[in-house]
């Protein structure tokens, strides 16, 4: 990247978004930086296979600390989670911006004057609206799914997302799918029927919830690529917008419904354990969202709902093992 090269011994830079090059550019690039791809006839690149896995990795662990918060320590308040991330995540952008780290344009000069404290334009802060909105629904959904199943049966639910997904870029891009892949996402979600349909524990809201979830991520990752090439803003951009819009919508959403409150008064707010839990959580949180726009943006939406499925193997391993859930055979 253009940006790199000329700060590379300046600035340790972190990845962001490339400006739109022509197809004969964008080979001649690949070549130089050995983003090959991962074999032949395959569309994907070796930077976006590690995009996949740090996305994988960073999602079972974040499943899993969600869990031992909300149900382990039985804290009560979904939403302030959300917000404690949200929170964390525009203090390490913050943070890094003003090191000049990472910039939150494309072609953006990392020089700012200190004096400019907003960053981002207001007519481009309103342009990501939307985005916004589907971004606070997806954190929201996604973290009081959770709790209502456990571990096992909520990432069989899950392996839903890829048809919600497909459904949703029909409807906006107009996307279309060959019959292989309409017939492996079919076969996935047949075996996820099949995996979880003896589940005693069933309850209705649980359920509800997450084919809620279910929805708000497939119209949250068809959203990203929209709005990112119309507002011409990179990861860090969309995810800065995303925390100064919903932010305060959260803080005064967790207020007025009494949620900040109940934290106040947790039992094990002080708790050494807990709040690691809790610091952990938000960390992951600000990598995992780095992660869906860097998997979703180099590969595409329906790549980033099939790495859930992949990553499902590991949470429903270590879910079993730490949480307990559904027992497992050979149906």
């Amino acid at each position: 990247m253009s940006m790199m090269a000329t700060n590379s011994f300046k600035n340790p830079m972190l990845p962001v978004s490339d400006p739109p090059i022509d197809k004969e550019e964008e080979k001649e690039r690949l070549l130089k930086r050995g983003d090959e791809r991962i074999f032949k006839g395959s569309a994907m690149t070796k930077r976006g296979a590690y995009a996949a896995i740090y996305y994988m990795s960073c999602a079972v662990l974040l499943i899993l600390f969600n869990k031992a918060a909300l149900s382990s320590y039985g804290f009560p308040c979904a939403n302030v989670i959300t917000l404690f991330q949200m929170i964390s995540s525009c203090t390490f952008l913050y943070v890094l911006r003003r090191w000049k780290m990472i910039s939150f344009a494309n072609n953006e000069s990392l020089t700012i004057s200190d004096s400019n404290t907003s960053l981002v334009p207001l007519k481009t802060l309103i342009h990501t609206l939307p985005l916004a909105g589907t971004y606070l629904l997806y954190m929201l959904v996604t973290v009081e799914s959770i709790r209502g199943v456990n571990v096992p049966m909520y990432t069989t639910l899950r392996r839903t997302t890829v048809v919600f997904t497909m459904i949703v870029e029909f409807l906006l891009a107009g996307q279309k799918y060959t019959s292989s892949i309409v017939g492996s996402v079919g076969l996935i979600v047949i075996g996820a029927f099949v995996a979880g349909a003896r589940d005693l524990s069933f309850d209705f809201y649980g359920y509800a919830i997450v084919f809620l979830a279910n929805i708000s991520t497939a119209i949250y990752l068809a959203t990203i690529a929209r709005i990112g090439k119309s507002s011409g803003l990179n990861r860090f951009g969309l995810m800065w917008c995303n925390g100064i819009i919903c932010g305060p919508i959260l803080l005064v959403w967790t207020f007025l419904h009494g949620d900040l409150k109940t934290t106040m008064n947790f039992p094990h707010l002080l708790s050494p354990g807990f709040l690691a839990v809790l610091i952990l959580s938000c960390m992951l949180a600000f990598f995992l969202n780095y992660t869906i726009f860097l998997n979703t943006t180099l590969n595409s939406a329906v790549t980033q709902t099939i790495c859930g499925n992949l990553k499902d193997l590991f949470t429903i391993g270590l879910g079993w093992m730490l949480f307990g859930g559904l027992p497992f055979d050979i149906l």
